[in-house]
């Protein structure tokens, strides 16, 4: 049986098996006596969840760790896209910007996180930028490549049809270069997410699932730990199928391969 032939409902049962296999035997090694040093069982985590769900921490540092994510993402997403695009239609500014723009990603999001704590502090601004930084290098790169990348003979057939400059970008080029666009946006959005939650970690924020973790690690609750760090993947999930959805409505005109 083909993945295609099941229904929606079949695939997704078909996701949980491994988690709660995975579960299964957790909470059977944590309860024979032979539990791995530093690991709370299952059942702990329950606990831990009714706990920070009722005190209100994680709620708010969910929040607050999904706005940082969100406002970092669209700034520095947008400036990538647009950056990205307008250095591949006009060839003069990719020679300008293009070689400093290439050196500088060279630089691991890690490097960049003591030269903005210096410049910008380690307050609420310089967390963002932390984020803008780390979603705008790939939305630039897939944006050039998705634009730079445009068959000449599309172009040709806009000309013949008496296609201006601005005509051809909006019908042929952005069309075309979309699905690499939307690729960097899916790329931008995973390392906004790690920088979002690295900045939390390394630059004292005030909330945040980073905070969460970081506390509860001098705490020694390993069982909030796991908590916070089970509702990161949780979100980031959730995050990363609804772009999906978003790549799958805009590119629906794209061939289905089989």
């Amino acid at each position: 049986m083909s993945a295609r032939s099941l229904s929606r409902g079949q695939r997704i049962a078909i996701g949980f098996v491994a988690p709660v296999i995975l579960i299964a035997l957790w909470q059977w090694r944590a309860g024979s006596g032979n539990a791995v040093i530093g690991m709370a069982p299952p059942s702990a985590l329950f606990n831990a969840l009714g706990e920070v769900l009722r005190n209100g921490t994680l709620l708010a540092d969910a929040s607050a760790t999904l706005t940082r994510t969100f406002v970092g993402f669209f700034i520095g997403a947008s400036l990538g896209t647009a950056i990205g695009i307008a250095t591949a239609l006009f060839p003069l500014l990719n020679r300008i910007i293009g070689p400093a723009l290439h050196a500088l990603r060279q630089v691991p999001m890690i490097g960049w996180l003591p030269l903005i704590a210096l410049w910008f502090g380690s307050g609420e601004g310089a967390e963002r930028i932390v984020v803008c930084v780390a979603a705008f290098f790939p939305a630039m790169l897939n944006s050039h490549a998705g634009a730079a990348g445009v068959e000449r003979r599309f172009l040709d057939v806009g000309r013949v049809y008496g296609l201006d400059r601005l005509q051809r970008l909006r019908f042929i080029q952005l069309p075309a270069a979309l699905p690499l666009v939307m690729t960097g946006l899916t790329q931008s959005l995973a390392f906004a997410w790690i920088g979002t939650i690295g900045g939390e970690i390394l630059m004292g924020a005030n909330a945040g699932l980073g905070v969460t973790m970081q506390q509860a690690q001098m705490q020694q609750r390993l069982d909030i730990v796991l908590v916070a760090v089970a509702t990161t993947a949780a979100l980031g999930f959730g995050i990363n199928l609804i772009l999906q959805h978003l790549r799958r409505t805009l590119l629906r005109w794209q061939p289905v391969l089989p």
